[in-house]
């Protein structure tokens, strides 16, 4: 009897888990299919062009590095152990390139020194409530912080990651990554109450 090709079989790629598609994905991509592959991107299209315009501060970079992205997972997929979650794989490799983007541009200071934060010892709860930002207003308010504490805003409010999963993205402690979140948002919520008295 003969064996049906593994590719043979139809299948809705939009009903497979992110596991399932990455799977799917190696296999297709070997005979040059992309279904599974741009389903995997259709999913986080959308949220990675969002984080790439707040880290970046513009559309124009932020599609150029969402391209690069999107070729380094392209051409990286098989590389992929599923260690991790495919989202926390793929906000990495965007949080480099980013930073790549950062010094081609010179425009914003170098990020690695703050990359060798130490933990403080006291470490905050990790409920922490979220800061009441204006509809709208998330972009005026990460203007007025530094790279690193953007950075971990972005991956908590916006790509909606765990402490655990930005602390591995950035190569910080589970604890300094705590520290400098709530030390983030302590630094807007005073901004925010000084221009509210004024």
């Amino acid at each position: 009897m003969k064996k049906s090709h593994p590719l043979s079989l139809r299948y809705n790629p939009r009903e497979l888990s992110d596991e399932e598609l990455v799977e799917r994905a190696n296999a297709e991509l070997v005979h040059h299919v992309t279904t599974a592959y741009e389903e995997l991107m259709r999913r986080y299209q959308r949220v990675l062009f969002s984080v790439c315009v707040r880290y970046l501060g513009n559309e124009r970079d932020a599609d150029d590095v969402c391209q690069e992205v999107m070729l380094k997972v392209f051409h990286g997929l098989k590389h992929f152990e599923g260690k991790s979650k495919f989202k926390t794989w793929l906000y990495s490799i965007t949080y480099n390139e980013c930073i790549t983007q950062y010094r081609k541009e010179r425009r914003k200071r170098r990020l690695v020194e703050a990359l060798s934060l130490e933990a403080d010892d006291d470490e905050p709860g990790e409920e922490i409530a979220p800061l009441t930002l204006e509809r709208g207003g998330l972009d005026r308010w990460l203007d007025q912080v530094n790279p690193i504490d953007r950075e971990i805003l972005v991956l908590r409010f916006v790509a909606e990651l765990e402490f655990q999963e930005i602390a591995d993205i950035m190569h910080m402690g589970l604890s300094a990554t705590k520290m400098r979140y709530k030390r983030a948002l302590d630094r807007l919520r005073d901004k925010f109450a000084a221009q509210n008295v004024d």
